[in-house]
């Protein structure tokens, strides 16, 4: 694949600002990614020694929150009742 894309960029030179800009923007988003995986975060891998990982937080971590399903239209109520 490389070797077309070096073909390709000697027969039209003005292309080749474009595949290095877009190899940058790949790799920049390849390493931002890694870096969102690598991110501290609650995990519940170790049960024995540390059951309720999210007790040994500080308090102002801010958590990564994931909503799976945001339509709450399926609920009756909209609170608890006290």
């Amino acid at each position: 694949m490389i070797k077309t894309i070096i073909q390709h960029a000697k027969k039209h030179p003005g292309l080749i600002p474009q595949f290095f800009f877009a190899s940058l923007g790949m790799m920049g988003a390849t390493l931002y990614l890694i870096r969102l995986a690598k991110g501290p975060h609650v995990t519940l891998r170790d049960k024995k020694n540390n059951p309720e990982p999210w007790n040994h937080l500080d308090p102002t971590y801010q958590y990564k929150l994931v909503a799976i399903n945001t339509d709450y239209k399926h609920l009756k109520k909209e609170g608890p009742d006290f």
